[in-house]
Parts: C-alpha cells; sequence; structure tokens
C-alpha cells in the first residue's frame, strides 16, 4: 500500500455525502483523487465541493489533484492504488461494483468498500484476490470525523489491512482495525448497544428525548472527547465500574428489536431532518441553522484533539498538481 503523496493514486466510486468527503480526505493527504459519480447534476458539483474544504483546512493548492469522472471506463486504471467504493447501502449494487473494480484494477490495489453495516466478506464473496478485499468505514461527515474503521473479511490479509491503517493515519484519520467481520464493526456495535437503551427509556417514560441528549452531550459523552470508555474506566477504578455493572447490567434492555419509538417514527415518515420532521420539526432555515451548528461542533472538537491527531503532510504548493 502505498504513501500519501502526489505519486499515489485513488479512485472514490460514488459522489455522494460521504464519497464527497471520503475524496476529501484522500486529497488532503496527498493522494491523486479520481472520483466518479453517474449522476450529471451530482457530479458537476463535486469539484466545488472538494475545493471550498481543501481550502478550509489551508490546502486550496491541492485541489488540483481531485479529476471527477462519471464511468469507471474513464478512470485512468493502471495508476490507481487504492479504490473505496462509496455507493448506496444495498448488496446487489455493491456487489456487481465490486465484481467490475476486480476486473479493471491492478491486481495489486487495493480494494475498499465503505459500507455501514454489510461484511466485506458478502460484498466479495466468490471473486478473485480476496486478500486485498477490506472494509475502509468513514463515518459522517468523514472529513470532520477522525475516525475510520478498517475491517477485515474472511479472506483479507492482516499485512494490507495494517498497511491500509497507517496509510489513513498518514491522510490524517484516526484508524481502527476490526480483525472480524461483524455485522456494525466496532464504532456502530458501540453506538447501537448506547442508542437501543437510549431508546428503550424513552419508551418506557422514563426520560425525554432531550434528557437522553443532554445526559450524553454533557455527563459521560462530554469525557468521552478526554478519553474513551476503557481509558475513563481507568481513570474512575475498575473497581467502581464493576460494582456499578453488577448492578446494572440485569435491567439494561437487551431487546433484539428496535424500540416502539423508533419504529413508529420511521413507520409515519418521521425519519429526520432530510424528511423535514424527525423526534421533532425541522422546517428550514431551522434545518440549516442546526446543520451549520453541528458542524462547527465538530470543527471546534477537532481543534480541542489536534495534539492527538496524526499529522498531515506539509503543505508543498510546488506539487499542488498530479
Amino acid at each position: 500500500m502505498p504513501q500519501p503523496s502526489t505519486r499515489s493514486h485513488s479512485v472514490v466510486v460514488g459522489g455522494g455525502t460521504m464519497g464527497a468527503d471520503v475524496a476529501v480526505v484522500l486529497a488532503r493527504g496527498g493522494c491523486t483523487v479520481t472520483l466518479v459519480e453517474r449522476d450529471a447534476s451530482r457530479h458537476d458539483r463535486l469539484a466545488a465541493h472538494v475545493q471550498a474544504e481543501l481550502a478550509a483546512l489551508g490546502r486550496a493548492a491541492w485541489a488540483g489533484r481531485l479529476r471527477t469522472v462519471t464511468t469507471l471506463a474513464d478512470v485512468h486504471w493502471p495508476a490507481q492504488q487504492l479504490v473505496v467504493e462509496c455507493v448506496p447501502e444495498n448488496l446487489a449494487i455493491k456487489q456487481q461494483v465490486f465484481a467490475e473494480l476486480v476486473a479493471l484494477a491492478p491486481a495489486d490495489a487495493v480494494l475498499a468498500s465503505n459500507s455501514s453495516g454489510i461484511p466485506i466478506s458478502r460484498i466479495g464473496v466468490g471473486l478473485a484476490g480476496q486478500g486485498r478485499l477490506l472494509g475502509l468505514h468513514f463515518f459522517m461527515p468523514a472529513h470532520r470525523v477522525p475516525l475510520v474503521e478498517v475491517v477485515m473479511g474472511e479472506g483479507s490479509d492482516l499485512q494490507a489491512a495494517e498497511r491500509l491503517a497507517d496509510f489513513m493515519r498518514q491522510c490524517g484519520s484516526v484508524p481502527v482495525l476490526v480483525r472480524k467481520d461483524l455485522p456494525g464493526f466496532l464504532a456502530n456495535r458501540l453506538q447501537h448497544a448506547l442508542a437501543r437503551e437510549a431508546f428503550s427509556m424513552i419508551d418506557q417514560g422514563i426520560a425525554t428525548p432531550e434528557d437522553v441528549d443532554a445526559a450524553v452531550r454533557f455527563g459521560f459523552g462530554f469525557r468521552f472527547l478526554a478519553a474513551g470508555p476503557v481509558l475513563q474506566r481507568d481513570h474512575a477504578g475498575l473497581d467502581v465500574h464493576c460494582a456499578a455493572a453488577a448492578t446494572i447490567y440485569e435491567s439494561l434492555c437487551n431487546s433484539a428489536t428496535p424500540a416502539r419509538v423508533l419504529r413508529e417514527h420511521v413507520a409515519a415518515g418521521r425519519i429526520g431532518m432530510k424528511a423535514g420532521e424527525g423526534f421533532q420539526p425541522w422546517p428550514e432555515p431551522q434545518r440549516s441553522a442546526e446543520r451549520a451548528r453541528y458542524d462547527a461542533a465538530l470543527q471546534r472538537g477537532l481543534q480541542l484533539l489536534a495534539d492527538d491527531l496524526p499529522p498531515l503532510p506539509p503543505v508543498d504548493d510546488a506539487q499542488g498538481q498530479p
């Protein structure tokens, strides 16, 4: 797996919200990026988005590292070293894309999927070169949330996974290596464990959605910015945590189905900001204001964590063009 530089070439397949931001992540680390988006209207907006985000990172001169195309056939395949699939979360679509990638990409190129839950082993079933197939799961927005999960499938090569993790670290991301292809991988499993209990408590009338959010943001979630759950327990004392666990665990939700309140909202079409309503109404301009607040808070969080994040390669304007 190559190191980020003007000699490193990567492809992002799918120019939706996630794919466009993944392209930003790779470009900020020094890669030359080809972004494939078949939808003409979306394709025409990609370059401006990537340029604006790179400028915000102080890397405007590197915008020339991006090339946008509309088909896989338009990619200069002999040069590519990493391909990241960011198409919709549909197994059949992902399998079709990977079958094409195996046929087109150089034999030593790493082929990765940004799937948030579909195991790479299912996406790549029956394809040649299983060792180079890996999950590479980013979190929205990919260029502001540092974490990326490098996920091994049943046939994935450990050294390829470790090289990919190192590659992402040099792109300014914080990679974690997930050595078993479980549904939800690492971070989403932790997130859903929390969400299951949160929605269960709302179902039972124990707390309102607003109080649940406040408990996380201004309580233990606030501490997580400084230390994850394992390190934080070392701070607090494992004996204290173990004693509390013995008291609490028996009463925790272990339902195998989503909470009633969640199912009812989805059935009614109240699926969040994109629908104009979720747990609360989201009319414009309230929706835009909230998204701006959210993005600004993430940016301030990045500034707080700056000393713990991997450094980006130095900007060299003379190497701004591939």
